[in-house]
This record gives C-alpha cells, structure tokens and sequence, in this order.
C-alpha cells in the first residue's frame, strides 16, 4: 500500500520541515512559559530555604514582609526570645534599593540583618567570592548578577558600602538580585529622614523620628516544642501577626504567585491554540493540493479509513517534529532570560501528551475534507 504521507512528505520536505520548525518554536515558547512559573516557585523559596527559621513575627493583621507592609519596634526581637520554647530570635528588614553603576541602576532587594546576631540569612555555601557581613557598617555583600566586584565602592544614601562578598543564586521572590547590609544601615535607609524633611517636619510641628524599627522578627524553637502551640502564644502575648515556615511558604508560591501564574497559564493555553490552528491550516493546504490523488485513490476503492490513517500520520509527524524542534529551541535560549528558568522533564512530557492530542484535533480538518472528497474528480470531473 502506498504510504500517501510518506510520500507527501518527501514531495514537500522543505515545506514541511520549516513549519514544523515554525510551530516548534511557539512549542518552545510555551515551555519557557512553564519554565518560568518553575522559576518563580524557586526563586519565592531562596530567601526562607536560607534563613530556615520556624516563625515569622510580623505587624498584626498583615501577611508580612513579602506581601505587605509590615513594621515592628525593635525591641520586640528581645520581648519575643523569652517567650517559652523560643531558641533564637532576630529582627530583619526589606527593601527595594537601587544600585548606581557605570552601567546604570540595579535594582535589588535588600536583606538588613545582625552581622552580630543568632541568625544569618547568608547561606555560606553560596558566597563564591569574599566573605559574609563582619562590621555594623558600610559593608555590602551583592550576587554576581549585579555585576559589581569584590572591593568596589557602591554609593547608598549618604555613605559608601564596600563589597566585601559575592554570592551565586540568591534572588528575592520577585526574580530581584538579593543584597545583604547590616541592620543598622538598613535602618538608616529605609526609616531614617533625610536633615530637609526632619527640618520640615519640625516646621509642622512633628518632632521626632524612630528609625529602631524592623520589617519582622524571625525566630527558631527550642527541641520538643510544637511550632504551632509557640505561634499561638506569641500571638495572644504579643498581639502580633505569627506565620509558621510553612505557612509563609504558603503565601509566598500561592498568594503572591498566584495572579503571576495565572497569567502565564493564559498565555501557554493560548500559545498551544495558535499552534494547534496552525498545524490544522497547513494540513488543510496540503490536503487541498493533493485531493485529485485522493480522488484516484477513492476512486480505486481504497476505503476511507486508510487515507484518513494517512493524514492523521502526517499531522501527527508535524506536532513530534515541531515538539522536539521546540525543545532544542527551549534548551538554547532558557539562559538568557533575565529571570530564573527552569526547564523540567515532567513538563515536557506533558507538553507532549498535549501536543498529541492537538495534532490528532488539527487532523480532523484534512479528514473531514478526505471524508467530502469526490471520486469522480479523478477523471476531470
């Protein structure tokens, strides 16, 4: 039995090849798309993998630092350690700075912690260069993405930081390179006014700044304590808001990523329409261009299922080619986003399995065109 799309793809194999390589590309988009999402569900768990504390102590009736604002007198750290069953507790602050350069601002997301202190949210294994914090002032660790080196001198405010260390795959859960300064710098930064707005402020009748303040308390507990009878003390002592390690993963990769996720899952079921339309359209073409050889063959009384084979063969040819294509063309550019992307096999195969049922749903155009088609334009009719 001849093979028709044996056939019809050597007829037309450069046609054939550059729009499986087209609709590959599409195929590859979407796998960025869900490479990205991997990304974002990493990157929002850098920062807590890090610290690894078991309570977040934040403003009450807010979801904390990464959601909303959220700001503590310091001296909660220390009313908050002798609560019973905590271990250590420290007072962090966040914010978004930018970096001036040679080759214009970095944005990046701030980290002010105790270089002093119990806890330390630089995970040493990731400084690949210089050292972590050791002084309460104008020192600043920074991640190689940044691009500033060991030793250069970054102007923040009204003072100098040195970088003193460089770290390797620390981003915010916004995809923002992570920076490390000491607490009380952090401070100054973000609560400490400017001398013109304290003069005005004075002129107002506002007297007064307190810049001893934080964005939350973390804190760790002692052995054989439950994490959450501990929260709920803290909670009903100190009238704060009290998120377990767990619970503020929860509302990093659901809350915050929700909306995010959302979104790009519009746009790959949308990107996989567009490819599955497309693959449909040039099946269609090529059925039309070869529907007197189909005629012929109708003609001669070969039954319908095995043209219909034929064309489901030949679209179904189209969608591995252009998923492999798109894999390649995935694997080759996923560097160079901005972003961190994550390329993993089960999401492949599930691209797959869609890309299968896409290509059998494309066929149906060529097939019902096959079903409708004439014998009796064999002979000139």
């Amino acid at each position: 039995m001849i093979n028709l799309a044996q056939k019809e793809i050597a007829h037309t194999f450069g046609k054939f090849m550059v729009t499986s390589m087209g609709v590959g590309m599409l195929l590859g988009i979407v796998l960025i798309m869900m490479g990205v999402y991997r990304g974002m569900i990493i990157d929002a768990q850098v920062l807590l993998d890090d610290l690894d504390v078991d309570f977040w102590i934040v403003q009450e009736n807010t979801l904390g630092p990464f959601a909303e604002a959220s700001r503590l007198h310091e001296d909660l750290k220390d009313s908050i350690k002798v609560i019973q069953g905590i271990d250590k507790s420290e007072g962090i602050t966040f914010q978004n700075l930018q970096l001036p350069s040679k080759e214009g601002a970095v944005r990046v997301y701030a980290v002010g912690y105790n270089p002093f202190g119990e806890i330390n949210p630089i995970n040493p294994s990731r400084i690949v260069k210089g050292r972590g914090l050791k002084r309460g002032h104008y020192e600043i660790v920074v991640t190689d993405k940044t691009g500033f080196k060991l030793g250069e001198k970054i102007k923040l405010g009204r003072n100098e930081f040195s970088v003193v260390g460089i770290t390797h795959g620390t981003v915010s859960s916004g995809g923002d390179s992570l920076v490390y300064i000491s607490l009380k710098d952090a401070q100054e930064l973000q609560f400490l006014y400017s001398n013109a707005r304290i003069r005005n402020d004075r002129d107002r009748g506002i007297v007064g700044v307190n810049s001893h303040m934080l964005n939350a308390v973390i804190a760790t507990k002692k052995s054989g304590y439950d994490v959450d009878k501990v929260a709920e003390d803290i909670r009903r002592f100190k009238h704060k808001s009290v998120y377990t390690g767990a619970q503020e993963k929860v509302i990093l990769t659901q809350n915050l990523i929700k909306k995010a996720s959302k979104q790009i899952g519009m746009f790959t079921v949308i990107l996989v329409i567009v490819s599955t339309i497309i693959i449909a359209l040039i099946i269609y073409t090529m059925t039309l261009e070869k529907m007197k050889e189909i005629a012929i063959m109708k003609l001669i009384g070969i039954p319908n299922s095995i043209i219909i084979k034929m064309i489901v063969q030949e679209t179904l040819l189209m969608g591995v080619l252009a998923f492999i294509f798109g894999n390649i063309f995935a694997h080759l550019i996923y560097g160079k986003f901005p972003k961190r992307v994550v390329l993993e096999a089960p999401d492949a195969f599930v691209l797959f399995g869609v890309v299968v049922v896409a290509s059998i749903l494309a066929s149906i155009v060529g097939v019902k065109k096959v079903i409708n088609a004439d014998p009796a334009q064999a002979i000139g009719g």
